[in-house]
């Protein structure tokens, strides 16, 4: 019969679905008892509402059941007490734990910085932004999240519309993030993380703040939240150059800098303010993404409908490329509706060869040349 430290050792590769991390590095695994071949295992959740906790049992129950000699297995669940909630944050993120009695801080008043803001931070940042509304920036987010995504990437979205927030909806979340011992481990679907005012503001309600309010609430989406180092985060900017791009603009200053627009001149003009806005704060635009660029009609013909042209003209008058052109498809606009991105759905399709190129192109022909490494400096002498 297989020994509590052999059973443990072969629990060892589990991870919690969420925190993407061993249970068993993570203080979850409770308990392990073993009689005449039967195993009874107990973890300790998160949260005592664990949505994945059927998805927990399966992966213990396989783990414990290719042990030679076991015969069955039962998984227990209890939960953390806010002791061991404070170490597991601390131990993911860094950050101390909330003295008795006291509310715990945020952000920079924790003493904290923005991790994406480090020069050695790998997190290549892109800022997804538009001049004007109703050109499908959102959706433009979701599905390029999605195709990095199934390009083997880790990827994080912050939907930083606090106005017109949609990004759960169109990646299909409905649970909330977990919170542990204040800091928020976000939702993920199709491979991406995410977090929006969406979970902190009911769908009709109207978010009216000022300046000071949408800074610290940005603030706290880049600091308290688990992001756990993904390859890149997409920020889905709201309309215009309003005081939220201006926050990001200081949070992350190595951002790289997209520009979503439609093919009319109307649109493309508009667009160039916010590659001005970049400009200004010193930040790079990197390219610009036309939508809705045609639409491909039952008999093969492309009917460009909101014209042609703009996005290549406003890519010219920034010397920036046009990364890609994507198409007006029934399909893109039902996905974003109902939370099937295209992406993830029909990725052989129209548009989703497109999102993939797009994504193909800042993966790897627009990387960054330069690489930070904290460990070489200049000394005089």
């Amino acid at each position: 019969m297989p020994t509590e430290a052999e059973i443990i050792e072969a629990i060892r590769p589990v991870q919690d679905p969420e925190l993407h991390r061993s249970i068993v590095d993570l203080g979850m695994l409770k308990e392990v008892v073993e009689a005449g071949g039967a195993v009874r295992v107990l973890v300790a959740l998160t949260t005592p509402g664990c949505p994945l906790k059927n998805e927990i049992t399966s992966r213990v129950e396989s783990a414990v059941m290719a042990l030679d000699g076991v015969k069955a297995v039962q998984v227990d669940f209890t939960s953390m007490t806010p002791e061991e909630l404070a170490a597991l944050r601390q131990q993911l993120n860094g950050n101390p734990a909330a003295t008795a009695g006291s509310q715990p801080a945020h952000g920079h008043a924790e003493g904290r910085s923005i991790p994406f803001a480090d020069p050695a931070s790998k997190t290549r940042v892109l800022l997804i932004a538009s001049g004007k509304g109703g050109v499908g920036k959102s959706s433009v987010s979701t599905n390029l999240a999605v195709s990095l995504a199934q390009r083997g990437k880790k990827v994080a979205i912050v939907d930083a519309d606090v106005w017109g927030f949609s990004i759960p909806r169109m990646l299909g979340i409905s649970n909330d993030p977990t919170v542990i011992d204040s800091m928020l481990v976000p939702p993920e679907a199709h491979g991406v993380r995410v977090i929006s005012m969406g979970f902190f503001a009911e769908e009709d309600q109207a978010v009216i703040w000022r300046g000071p309010m949408l800074h610290k609430a940005l603030e706290q989406f880049l600091t308290d939240v688990f992001w756990d180092e993904p390859d890149f985060l997409l920020i889905d900017l709201p309309p215009g150059t309003g005081d939220v791009s201006l926050s990001i603009s200081q949070f992350l200053p190595r951002a790289e800098v997209y520009v979503v627009t439609t093919p009319q001149p109307a649109a493309q003009r508009v667009a160039q303010r916010a590659a001005a806005m970049a400009e200004k704060v010193h930040l790079e635009v990197k390219g610009v993404i036309e939508n809705m660029s045609w639409f491909t009609g039952d008999d093969g013909k492309r009917y460009e409908i909101f014209g042609s042209g703009g996005g290549k003209e406003l890519a010219d008058r920034l010397e920036v490329p046009l990364i890609g052109q994507v198409p007006l498809l029934n399909d893109l606009r039902e996905g974003s509706d109902h939370g099937r991105p295209v992406a993830a759905l029909d990725p052989a399709g129209e548009a989703g060869r497109a999102f993939a190129a797009i994504a193909e192109q800042i993966d790897v022909e627009l990387a960054p040349t330069r690489r930070y490494n904290p460990g070489l400096s200049l000394i005089d002498g």
